[in-house]
């Protein structure tokens, strides 16, 4: 499943899963969940309490006139120390929540971010960029929402209810079984929402999505919307999918305005209603205690107050719920990158074979046919042809990006497959035609986080592929700062950078994927001698348009619609008066008669 699909809804068993999924996160941190919910338990008998004392103040002394300083001072005192360490456990109980929920939710962003590393190519090929950031960052945040400000409340207010009829029953058992029967609808209220509103917020979230994805591409490709003058047009989609985001946060308020703090408010005022008339009609035959209307009243507010809360959170708790489906189906994607095993397996000489290995992105189309070529230790194969040949594809298998299950790839005769992952990232070292740079220094990019180079070893490979010149000459040398993939940098400077990333790990295998395209002609001429020392002892797939660059090679792959068609030397393959041969004369501007 390359690109998860989240359904417009969400069923309640699906809900209570993703909701179970996320209450396991809170199992290595058992000990802190204990003391959060033990203070909170000291919160909640204060708050019982209280209402309490006031009650025995105005039944047994107020009410008869028995003003005695001595037990009403004791009381006085009792209820204000009462409320004082509330204040103060309360504080405690918030911090310890909060630091539960925020570890919760970075372990969490911590997990979503190392499946996204482990994500095959092949997702990243059909999931636009925004949407992957949405699913790390948006998504995230709201189910950090949920931890931080929905888990107390619900906590909070299952204590609270559970405290309150403990103190109604020990008041009046009749009347709090009446109180008992608002519930059954407390809870169908509770039902209902959910049930409603996962539609809503999941519409929310995909359309938040595509804003992310939609302005992910406009910046990326800045240049390209201001050279073309697609300004308005971009503008336009952009406001289309916020227009439609805007539709779904509207509908979300108008549910959130009818089914939230309304109904429960109806509930409160039939609660006070019913228990107003209970007293009434009690005070006919009996007395009735003033003090324990008041504790009734007192507890009942304290009865709805978190529930309103919890009712106003909902609205987070299904976001969350609606963000954690998203998240979690992006962390059981099962595209992952290709599998290697774990034998201790090293590359040694370098020599790579194709056997018949056929290929597909999509599982329809082959983009590569029954593909077999043999490249000795220490020799260079070029791959040429015209775009969409194939040559990237074959780079692709090399260097495991995409799984294939046609034919055979071997380096050093022991399949590909049975490498760990690590030896061949070691012992393969790949120049992309469109070199990535990282936030950093330049010294840290060619380094790349790798403990083992020093800045000697850096120098020297930089000096090794005639970098070191213009690096000098940087205001701060190796240690000049790296923007945002390196746009202060000419395009060679950046491919000279990433030549010098390749060559500092000091790889048995080079790919170059049309590696000199974007270097002048005299750089390139040094860069060729340069290349000339690199293919020693090393074997070498190099990708090119300018034939010019490869003519030297020991073999030649000419490929056409995913087939080699031709393969040799470059006078070989001019003498076979082909595809090469074309291609060869419109580049050199000779017109074949």
């Amino acid at each position: 499943m390359a690109n998860e699909q989240v359904t417009e809804t969400i069923s309640s068993k699906e809900q209570s899963v993703v909701l179970k999924r996320l209450l396991t996160y809170l199992k290595p941190h058992k000990k802190l969940l204990f003391v959060a919910l033990f203070l909170l338990t000291l919160t909640v008998i204060g708050d019982m309490v209280g209402p309490y004392l006031i009650k025995v103040f105005i039944d047994d002394y107020l009410m008869i006139g028995n003003i005695n300083l001595q037990p009403v001072l004791t009381l006085a005192i009792s209820y204000f120390v009462i409320q004082l360490l509330n204040v103060v456990i309360t504080y405690y109980q918030h911090i310890k929540f909060q630091e539960l929920a925020l570890k919760i939710i970075q372990q969490l962003r911590i997990d979503v971010f190392s499946k996204i590393h482990q994500l095959g190519m092949r997702y990243f090929d059909q999931v636009p960029a925004g949407s992957i950031v949405s699913r790390a960052t948006n998504d995230t945040e709201a189910i950090k929402d949920m931890f931080v400000s929905v888990l107390i409340s619900f906590v909070q207010a299952a204590f609270l209810i559970v405290g309150v009829y403990i103190a109604m029953f020990l008041l009046n058992p009749k009347l709090a079984l009446v109180m008992l029967l608002l519930l059954p609808i407390i809870i169908y209220i509770i039902y209902l929402y959910r049930k409603l509103s996962s539609v809503v917020y999941m519409r929310m979230r995909e359309k938040l999505g595509q804003l992310n994805a939609r302005l992910s591409e406009t910046l990326s490709g800045m240049s390209i919307v201001q050279a073309f003058r697609q300004e308005k047009r971009f503008n336009d989609d952009f406001d289309t999918i916020n227009e439609e985001h805007y539709n779904a946060m509207m509908a979300n308020t108008k549910m959130n305005s009818l089914l939230l703090r309304p109904i429960i408010d109806l509930v409160y005022f039939t609660a006070i209603i019913i228990l107003l008339f209970y007293f009434g009609w009690t005070s006919f035959d009996t007395a009735v205690e003033v003090g324990v209307v008041y504790a009734f009243v007192t507890y009942m507010n304290r009865f709805f107050d978190p529930i309103n809360q919890m009712m106003e959170r909902l609205a987070i708790f299904q976001q969350a719920i609606v963000a954690a489906s998203r998240v979690f189906a992006l962390m059981d994607n099962d595209e992952l990158e290709p599998k290697q095993q774990n034998e201790m397996k090293s590359v040694t000489n370098g020599c790579i074979e194709f056997k018949n290995v056929s290929f597909s992105y999509d599982g329809k189309q082959d983009v590569l046919k029954n593909i077999s070529f043999t490249v000795n230790p220490g020799e260079t194969v070029a791959l040429v042809g015209h775009t969409g040949s194939g040559k990237s594809s074959i780079i692709n298998l090399l260097m495991r990006f995409y799984e294939f299950e046609r034919g055979e790839i071997l380096i050093d005769g022991e399949s590909i497959k049975s490498y760990p992952q690590q030896e061949l990232r070691d012992k393969m070292g790949l120049v992309l035609q469109d070199p990535f740079l990282f936030y950093g220094t330049i010294a840290s990019n060619i380094r790349l986080f790798n403990d083992k180079l020093s800045l000697q070893d850096v120098k020297e490979a930089a000096e090794f592929v005639q970098a070191n010149d213009f690096i000098e000459a940087l205001p701060d040398g190796y240690q000049n700062r790296v923007t945002e993939r390196g746009s202060t940098f000419s395009s060679g400077q950046r491919q000279l950078i990433a030549f010098a990333r390749t060559i500092a790990t000091n790889p048995k295998v080079l790919v170059l994927d049309e590696a000199t395209a974007a270097i002048d002609t005299e750089t390139e001429v040094g860069i060729q001698q340069s290349l000339e020392k690199m293919r020693k002892g090393r074997t070498t797939i190099a990708i090119a348009h300018r034939l010019s660059t490869i003519q030297d090679a020991e073999q030649i792959l000419v490929l056409h619609k995913g087939e080699i068609v031709e393969r040799g030397t470059h006078q070989e393959l001019l003498a076979q008066k082909g595809l090469y041969e074309k291609m060869f004369l419109l580049q050199n501007g000779i017109v074949n008669e």
